[in-house]
């Protein structure tokens, strides 16, 4: 019975002491967090293994992630994946059709967004600027150049040729005139007019000449004849010719000196504002100027945005890693997490292991402990 109870005793001891030390081990894998000292003579095992070797395992877990995790290759083949791809292409074809096509914000809501205010007032601040250059510099060119060198060459030779012509026109309404019966009621009003202007002996002459019709008639043919004859029109043709020389070697200006400018500046200003009519334009929305947009841009030009936007990260895909440094990225958020979550995270996740650990450690110092009675009790 002696036997029996000194057997039980070690095998008790045994488990305690073997349960303690794997649970104390357990410990020590995290625990304690800092170094811990007796006066100046650190004690041993202090800080924990983890602690202990937090750079050395920041490092190595970082050099595992960057060489075998996460390469360029694995990420590439994630990354622009076909389901990725299609996956990235719904989103924006979606986002552009909701944001772009189906609210009601006008264009003029559009650029307020992309920071540019009171765009209809500059745009029509900008018109005024232009037309008022413009029409600065149309006044200076024809206040200083002459006719000839502002009207295209051809036009000119058109109405140097255009001048005989209109001699000969001209002759022919004063033809027509002199025979119609205006003319004539006009040719004998002068010469009433001319004999009264003549006194006493044009009164008499009047007298003399009560019936002025013949007078007339033959006034009219003589009229008639000179406006017929060649040289009147060749000096007329020549006269007219010496005046449209004159006029063609002088700025336009020059015969627009009475007429206000200002006005017509402003009506023109006026003009262009109301055709372009900006502010009621930029209330549209962009589904009212492009209605079959949506069609358009979802699907003609989202796939080739979001193939050229893919094509161009995968081309830059290793130049970021490289700058990214995923080596250290890892290595310094390894470094800086807390040691106490760490532990709370492997605990909460191996509970069960640990446990079993423990009572493993148990089990086999009891074991050991019935070996070493048995022992004791055959030496004795």
């Amino acid at each position: 019975m002696e036997a029996v109870l000194v057997i039980l005793f070690m095998a008790i001891v045994g488990a305690i002491i073997g349960s303690a030390t794997n649970f104390l081990a357990i410990k020590m894998i995290f625990r304690p967090y800092k170094p811990m000292y007796i006066g100046k003579w650190k004690l041993p095992f202090t800080p924990g293994l983890i602690p202990k070797r937090r750079g050395e395992l920041a490092r190595q877990i970082g050099i595992t992630v960057n060489d075998y995790l996460l390469t360029p290759d694995v990420i590439k083949n994630k990354l622009f994946s076909p389901e990725i791809r299609f996956a990235i292409l719904q989103f924006a074809q979606t986002k552009a059709e909701e944001a772009i096509f189906l609210n009601n914000k006008t264009l003029k809501d559009w650029l307020e967004l992309a920071g540019f205010k009171d765009v209809p007032e500059k745009v029509e601040g900008r018109v005024d600027e232009f037309i008022e250059k413009q029409f600065v510099a149309l006044k200076q060119t024809l206040s200083t150049k002459p006719i000839e060198e502002i009207v295209p060459e051809d036009i000119m030779k058109t109405v140097d040729k255009k001048v005989p012509e209109l001699v000969d026109t001209l002759l022919l309404k004063g033809e027509d005139y002199i025979l119609s019966s205006s003319g004539e009621i006009t040719i004998k009003n002068l010469l009433n007019d001319f004999l009264a202007s003549k006194g006493t002996l044009g009164g008499i002459f009047q007298m003399f000449l009560s019936d002025s019709s013949s007078i007339v008639a033959k006034i009219q043919h003589e009229l008639v004849r000179i406006l017929r004859s060649s040289e009147t029109k060749h000096s007329i043709v020549n006269i007219m010719n010496d005046e449209w020389e004159k006029v063609k070697k002088r700025p336009i200006m020059n015969y627009l000196n009475e007429i206000q400018l200002e006005p017509i500046l402003m009506n023109i200003q006026s003009y262009a504002k109301k055709e372009l009519a900006i502010d009621e334009r930029l209330n549209k929305t962009i589904h009212y100027y492009f209605p079959n947009g949506h069609e358009w841009v979802k699907y003609e030009i989202m796939p080739k945005v979001v193939d050229k936007a893919l094509e161009i990260a995968e081309s830059h895909l290793e130049d970021v890693l490289k700058r990214l440094d995923i080596k250290e990225v890892v290595r310094e958020q390894v470094d800086s997490f807390p040691i106490e979550k760490l532990e709370e995270i492997v605990v909460g996740i191996a509970s069960r292991e640990l446990m079993m650990i423990t009572f493993l450690g148990g089990f086999l110092g009891g074991l050991i402990g019935i070996v070493q009675g048995l022992i004791v009790q055959l030496l004795n």
